[in-house]
């Protein structure tokens, strides 16, 4: 993203690249605090709601979290998705799906195994 005077205002789009690249590239690492929203949008020369837009991009793709009156922070990807603060609603309904899932394919393939041990003869079917 060029800075320099002359050069055009970059679009939220832009914005979101550029530190999607950053972080791709450790520049920030996980927990590492990004600008202030307001900071950068005056250093870039662009209203609030470009530089709001473009953090809520990386949030929607769960690369960074926000919390309120702190500010907007790389996601650690070592955190299960959704379930620290400030994550994206849609994340966090998306890992209680997931959780979920998960539970029912564990139960599903243990019922699988007694199965497969009963169909091979090592093992009684349960007393009725």
């Amino acid at each position: 993203m060029d800075l320099s005077p002359d050069a055009p205002k970059p679009t939220a789009k832009e914005i979101a690249a550029k530190f999607r690249e950053d972080i791709a590239n450790e520049v920030y690492g996980p927990n590492d605090r990004l600008p202030a929203a307001r900071a950068l949008a005056k250093r870039l020369g662009v209203q609030l709601m470009t530089v709001q837009s473009a953090y809520g991009q990386l949030r929607t793709e769960g690369l960074v979290i926000t919390q309120q009156g702190r500010g907007t922070f790389v996601r650690d990807p070592a955190v299960p998705l959704g379930t620290e603060a400030g994550s994206s609603p849609a994340f966090t309904a998306l890992a209680s799906e997931l959780s979920t899932i998960h539970d029912t394919l564990r139960q599903l393939g243990d019922r699988l195994d007694r199965l497969e041990r009963l169909v091979e003869g090592n093992e009684k079917p349960p007393a009725q």
